[in-house]
């Protein structure tokens, strides 16, 4: 069974910090490359963190330096440590495999996270 359950979104005040979970079930996710996507209001889904399958991780400028990507792998589970959190950060966050993103359109419900200013 194909499954992602993203958890750990809610309000937070501009500067706060929130600590994202994404449980992943299902052979076609390599908890390896995961990578954390976001959706605000009106605009597109973007990649903002990742892990490449070459082993490092990518971040999205405006978020580098604040979020931090990690995985459980004995849980397979995905994190984002996400700091000094700004209103621009509101969305709702997702994970995935980006190469599993390409092959089909399946999506967790995601987590919601507003930064108040």
């Amino acid at each position: 069974q194909v499954q992602l359950v993203e958890s750990g979104g809610g309000l937070v005040q501009a500067g706060g910090s929130l600590r994202l979970s994404c449980a992943a079930s299902g052979s076609i996710f390599s908890i390896n490359a995961m990578g954390w996507y976001r959706q605000a209001p009106g605009k597109q889904r973007e990649l903002v963190a990742a892990f490449t399958r070459g082993g490092s991780t990518n971040y999205a400028d405006s978020v580098k330096g604040r979020f931090t990507i990690s995985r459980d792998n004995a849980k397979n589970t995905v994190y984002l440590q996400m700091n000094s959190l700004k209103p621009e950060d509101t969305a709702v966050y997702y994970c995935n495999d980006p190469v599993v993103v390409t092959l089909m359109d399946y999506w967790g419900k995601g987590t919601l996270v507003t930064v108040s200013s």
